[in-house]
């Protein structure tokens, strides 16, 4: 507590000594007493005494501190008003009163505002319909930000599935030759038997052209599945997802992987044309073109499982796109130790007797292939008469011809048809010699004719023919003229 008795406003000073002496107090130290005109100035003090400049030297402790109690005022009241304005400080400045519902559309009281205990230490009076919710004035905690939702899922391109499930796919050799297989595991590849054969170890080629020694551990004809191993793994090898003929259904998309002709990474696309039961056996017929060197790979699904192990391909004149895989659910079995009781040879053998139990030609296939048969019998039978005519040939040309040859013949005595293919004479001794040699000659040609007329009704291909007559030494331009 500051004392105020050395105050000018409530003291007097001593004209003897210069001391101030409290107004309570008549006598100063030094004697001297106060008069009547200072007794009076001190009983009735004007009020700018009590705020008035002391004279130099005197003491202004008193001054000092009505000032600082001032100041601290203005701050405060400064402070107060800043927090109760300044909206933008705080994250969320209007809060609901306690005991409203904020879906409620009526008017409410007006919201209490938040206020920061540490700004305002004496908040104003708020009326009681909107009490003032007090809040701590620590820094609240960063919001993390919120993880964005996952895309959708879609479809991977079929691009990107083949490059992927090439990486699994490997090139199969062996002595003899070749064909495709593709990992499971990473030290387990599905191949055919007829690839690997009845070697004990094969060699299989990847995509980057490394090689790798692969032993053959299990085999089964009757499947034609062979499962190989290799012995040092890499643990980083992509392998492919095995499926189910089951979900297979007819028009449904497949890709065929494989090195056909020894072409690696090699992919054909087509349909599953039907899913059918040979006895024992599952097979995936497919329209995808299999050659030779796609033994072994995989058939794959749409979404890049395997549905079958591509063992086939059937090719002809009167086959084309017929082509089929085993049901991987085979393959399945035979590596958990089961295998098909009734099933006998190869899935070859059983399609192929399948198939020759049922007829598969229309009748106009019927009549070409025994047109095509009945051609080739009268065609070697006329052969046969055309060399017994070379031999006569010979001795006519020795004894009774003079001269040469013109032109080239399948058989010389065809010259006998063209006009200036012999310009030389015949001996008028040998006349019936030579008209023997023409009569047989003219016999096999009205006979060559027949056989190609009848051929031709029975639709015989114009090609086949040829190659029949390329093969008795009967091709001959003039056997029509």
């Amino acid at each position: 507590m500051v004392d105020l008795s050395s105050s000018p406003a409530f003291s007097w000073k001593c004209p003897a000594c210069g001391r101030r002496v409290p107004s309570k107090v008549p006598t100063c130290r030094c004697g001297h007493e106060l008069d009547a005109d200072q007794a009076a100035r001190l009983s009735a003090p004007p009020v700018e005494d009590a705020v008035a400049t002391p004279e130099p030297g005197e003491n202004n402790i008193a001054g000092t501190v009505v000032a600082v109690i001032m100041a601290l005022v203005a701050i405060g009241g400064a402070v107060y008003w800043m927090n109760s304005h300044r909206r933008d400080t705080v994250t969320s400045e209007v809060a609901i009163p306690v005991g409203v519902d904020p879906d409620d559309d009526r008017k409410v009281p007006r919201p209490a505002r938040v206020v920061n205990v540490e700004a305002a230490a004496q908040p104003a009076a708020q009326p009681a319909s909107a009490p003032i919710l007090v809040v701590p004035a620590a820094t609240p905690a960063p919001v993390p930000m919120p993880t964005p939702p996952p895309m959708p899922a879609t479809g991977a391109s079929l691009e990107d599935i083949i490059g992927s499930a090439m990486l699994a796919v490997v090139r199969v050799e062996t002595s003899g030759g070749s064909g495709s297989g593709f990992f499971i595991k990473p030290d387990t590849i599905l191949t055919n038997v007829h690839v690997v054969g009845s070697n004990l170890l094969v060699t299989i080629r990847r995509q980057d052209g490394n090689t790798q020694s692969a032993r053959v551990e299990t085999t089964a004809p009757e499947l034609d599945i062979a499962v190989l191993r290799i012995s040092s793994a890499d643990g980083n090898q992509p392998t492919l997802r095995l499926g189910s003929v089951t979900q297979a259904r007819p028009g449904q998309e497949v890709m065929a992987l494989g090195s056909p002709l020894g072409l690696q990474n090699t992919v054909t696309r087509g349909i599953v044309s039907a899913v059918r039961q040979v006895g024992a056996l599952t097979l995936v017929q497919t329209d995808a073109a299999i050659n030779p060197g796609n033994s072994g790979g995989p058939l794959l699904g749409r979404h890049g499982d395997v549905i079958g192990i591509t063992t086939m391909g059937i090719g002809s004149a009167v086959a084309q796109g017929l082509s089929f895989a085993v049901a991987i659910d085979h393959a399945q079995a035979l590596l958990a130790g089961q295998r098909p009781a009734n099933a006998t040879g190869t899935p070859l053998t059983t399609l192929n007797q399948a198939m020759n139990a049922q007829s598969f030609s229309s009748d106009s296939d019927t009549r070409r292939s025994q047109g095509t048969q009945t051609y080739q019998r009268t065609i070697g039978a006329i052969a046969r008469r055309a060399d017994e005519l070379d031999g006569r040939w010979i001795t006519f040309k020795k004894s009774c011809y003079d001269g040469r040859v013109v032109g080239a013949f399948e058989r010389e005595w065809f010259a006998l048809w063209e006009a200036r293919a012999m310009p030389g004479l015949v001996s008028p001794a040998c006349g019936a010699i030579f008209t023997d040699v023409r009569r047989i000659a003219d016999d096999i040609r009205a006979a060559v004719i027949a056989a190609e007329e009848a051929a031709r009704q029975a639709d015989v291909y114009p090609g086949t023919r040829r190659d029949v007559l390329r093969t008795y030494h009967l091709d001959y331009s003039g056997w029509g003229r």
